[in-house]
């Protein structure tokens, strides 16, 4: 008796277009000899198949099982037909539009294949800058809406050749429905202009690389908006490049051939090349050699940690390539190569990333000498992501670039939520289903350029995901920008609006990424955010219970000397610590060099303008304060991050013994800062700091929560991998698991995902 005959209509969703799916079920259905069809669609990919019931059954099995590596498979749902457009043979056949409810791939580095083409001599796409196929390249920043097809993107001005058209067409070949195919023939063109806006003759790879050798900035076209590079070994070109970017003290990101060329710099451990090669391509923070300065100097100044990021587009290839004297095939590619090139955003002042080329010809006039370019429009600005290597592999600094859009399942489905985020490393969010998807980086809202661009990505995330929000989430605090957008969003569309805690939503953002529903305990340690009452909040063990939270404790108040600004000058927050322990008179003598000292001392006299925070950020700049480590922060963080490299140096060390006190839910670390007051040694200080602050929230949580057998960490301090470490360490000690951040960033970055979170669980009524 023959097998049964079945007719089956398929819905696939996901990130199943730009990465190949289509033509990944072509090759599948004739491997099982199904007859039938498969196309994109605003909701993913749909397939109609008939054939026999085993094979029919096979197919959906490795729809996800096999899927391509791009690919994300949220669901294969089937179910029987019958359809009259079934012939034959299995065929592709054109997009549908419609509402959309899927989402476009992200955006990854050239893969081995491309690169094996253009540097072979011998074919077409020798040393072509735009080399992709199906498995990598560009998605995110050249799509303008779904379905994913070439009309939709930027390519669609360039018409594709009839050789990119075969290779298109043919099954076998693996730029089968590459939507962004092209080649030299059919374009996009590399071309590079100089600081006037000229156009320079010969090739522009080689005369850029030759300029960036003359100590030159080349501003240079990426995939989501334009790098400024120069030699990362020259130390006028990097002060340069400071003095133009105004950009006096922050480190910059080093771009470098491979692994080998990083581990002349830095110290990489086993498994780290493999996360520094990943498709996605982030810029990992690594531990400085002690020749790592001298070889870069100025790259980054004072710190413990370098930032590596391999090449990831054509264009960044082909100039190690030309620095490597263009060698046949891709054996260079695993040699150590001593180019390094610096490779910062362009982004003058704080503002958004540049991304037309008219743009950069007049945002990055006197920054740059020339510009690397290309007539292919960035649809979408997405910077580069940022991420360091912890236990259980990348945790991000900065999410964007390779990761956005990529969703969060979160544990339960609702309706649409908006979230804005805050003020710092602003990101906003929209959910759809049971799916969140948080933007790329937008960045501090304290210009208009970056106030403009968040208004920008909710409008495009909205579109991309056909999402119509039914509640808009925002920080309390009622002078962010992304506040008053909120509300003017919200007035427009005669949406409820909800406010949500700053550091309920970091703890909840780990939830959501998490899949944890229910009460849970949660520590959120930050620089600050508005509280419940009023005050700068920071340094808070909370009990999270969906849209409620419990204050549980905090750490002692600590006076905020001339408030905001105290934010910026560790030696105020020293000051503060001085006059608490009773040595006010010190502080004019100890810090003789700011001319506000003695002011400084009088307003926490009288208690003028030293408004109170519980801020576990403001204790760190205390702590780099007292050991003399930094007086006035050049960037946010920067005290802190030097205290954490210089425990790092000086190794392990005991806790201060009745280093801390807990009393009414409160933790008390002024025994540790006296301390630290009398302490001479910098490197030992910073070391006993962390050890002593480990110890002492490990012991405030046992106190506070007796039994718990977990604890949520949020909050940017905990991107502090010296103090997460002996956090997690004393923690395990005593039973309980530490729950990090994982998929979105600890710090404000994240905060987006925890307010979505929030709010679909209030609208759930949970």
């Amino acid at each position: 008796m023959s097998e049964s005959i079945v007719c089956q209509h398929i819905r696939v969703s996901g990130v199943v277009q730009g990465v190949g799916f289509r033509p990944f079920v072509w090759r599948l259905a004739r491997e099982l000899g199904l007859a039938g069809w498969v196309r994109n669609d605003s909701r993913g990919v749909e397939i109609e198949v008939r054939g026999a019931a085993a094979q029919v059954r096979r197919l959906i099995e490795r729809l996800e099982l096999d899927a391509p590596p791009l690919a994300r498979v949220s669901s294969v749902t089937a179910r029987d037909t019958v359809s009259a457009r079934v012939g034959e043979g299995f065929v592709i056949i054109d997009s549908r539009s419609g509402r959309a409810a899927t989402m476009i791939g992200h955006d990854t580095a050239v893969c081995r294949d491309c690169l094996s083409e253009m540097f072979d001599p011998g074919n077409s796409r020798w040393r072509y800058p735009f080399t992709n196929c199906t498995n990598c390249g560009p998605r995110y920043t050249i799509s303008r809406s779904l379905p994913y097809d070439r009309v939709r993107t930027s390519l669609k001005p360039f018409v594709m050749c009839h050789r990119c058209q075969y290779e298109y067409r043919r099954p076998e070949d693996r730029r089968f429905h590459a939507e962004a195919n092209c080649c030299p023939k059919c374009g996009p063109h590399l071309f590079l202009l100089d600081g006037e806006g000229h156009r320079l003759p010969d090739d522009p790879i080689t005369t850029a690389l030759a300029l960036l050798r003359q100590g030159k900035i080349v501003a240079i076209k990426g995939l989501g908006g334009f790098h400024l590079a120069c030699d990362a070994r020259n130390a006028v070109a990097v002060a340069l490049l400071r003095e133009r970017k105004q950009r006096d003290e922050k480190p910059f990101v080093v771009m470098l051939a491979n692994a080998a060329s990083a581990a002349r710099l830095v110290q990489i451990g086993i498994g780290e090349p493999g996360l520094m090669a990943l498709p996605t391509r982030p810029a990992i923070l690594l531990r400085k050699r002690g020749s790592c300065d001298d070889a870069l100097p100025g790259v980054a100044p004072g710190l413990a940690w370098l930032g590596v990021m391999l090449p990831y587009t054509p264009v960044q290839f082909l100039l190690f390539h030309e620095a490597a004297k263009r060698p046949a095939g891709i054996g260079w590619l695993e040699r150590a190569q001593d180019l390094a090139l610096v490779m910062t955003s362009a982004n003058p002042g704080g503002e958004p990333l540049v991304v037309g080329n008219s743009e950069a010809l007049l945002r990055l006039y006197g920054i740059a000498d020339a510009f690397l370019m290309h007539d292919r429009d960035i649809v979408t600005r997405c910077d580069d992501s940022v991420a360091r290597i912890t236990t259980g592999g990348l945790q991000f600094i900065r999410r964007a670039r390779g990761y956005t859009p990529r969703a969060i399942r979160l544990p339960v489905s609702g309706p649409s939520v908006l979230a804005v985020g805050a003020w710092f490393k602003n990101t906003i969010c929209v959910t759809r289903g049971d799916e969140a998807y948080v933007s790329q980086h937008v960045g501090d809202l304290d210009n208009a350029a970056v106030c403009d661009f968040l208004e920008e990505s909710v409008e495009q995330l909205l579109k991309l995901l056909g999402a119509e929000p039914a509640i808009v989430a925002h920080d309390l605090h009622p002078d962010f920008h992304s506040t008053r957008f909120a509300a003017d969003f919200a007035q427009q569309r005669r949406l409820p609006l909800l406010g949500i805690q700053h550091h309920h939503a970091h703890a909840a953002a780990v939830l959501a990424e998490h899949g944890l529903r229910g009460a849970h305990l949660a520590l959120s340690l930050d620089g600050v955010g508005l509280g419940t009452d009023g005050a700068a909040w920071g340094g808070e063990l909370l009990r999270v219970d969906g849209p409620r939270f419990e204050r549980l404790g905090h750490l002692s108040p600590l006076a905020l000397p001339g408030g905001d600004r105290a934010a910026n000058e560790p030696w105020r927050m020293a000051a503060a610590v001085l006059h608490q322990l009773g040595r006010n008179r010190e502080i004019g003598e100890r810090f003789v060099g700011q001319q506000a000292a003695p002011a400084v001392a009088q307003m926490l006299s009288g208690d003028i303008h030293c408004p109170p925070t519980t801020s576990m950020g403001r204790i760190f700049d205390a702590a780099a304060g007292l050991l003399g480590i930094r007086a006035v922060m050049a960037y946010e963080g920067q005290a802190a991050m030097f205290m954490e490299g210089l425990a790092q140096c000086y190794g392990d060390i005991l806790p201060l013994d009745q280093g801390w006190r807990i009393e009414q839910g409160r933790l008390d670390l002024l025994p540790l800062l006296a301390a630290l007051a009398d302490e001479k040694n910098a490197e030992r200080g910073a070391a006993l700091f962390h050890a002593t602050l480990a110890a002492a929230i490990a012991d405030w949580v046992r106190v506070l929560a007796p039994g718990e057998k977990a604890v949520v960490g949020s909050g940017g301090c905990f991107l502090n991998q010296v103090l997460v470490r002996g956090l997690r360490a004393r923690l395990g000690a005593q039973g309980i698991k530490l729950v990090e951040a994982r998929q979105v960033p600890p710090n404000d970055g994240g905060l987006s995902v925890g307010q979505a979170w929030i709010a679909l669980q209030h609208l759930l009524g949970h």
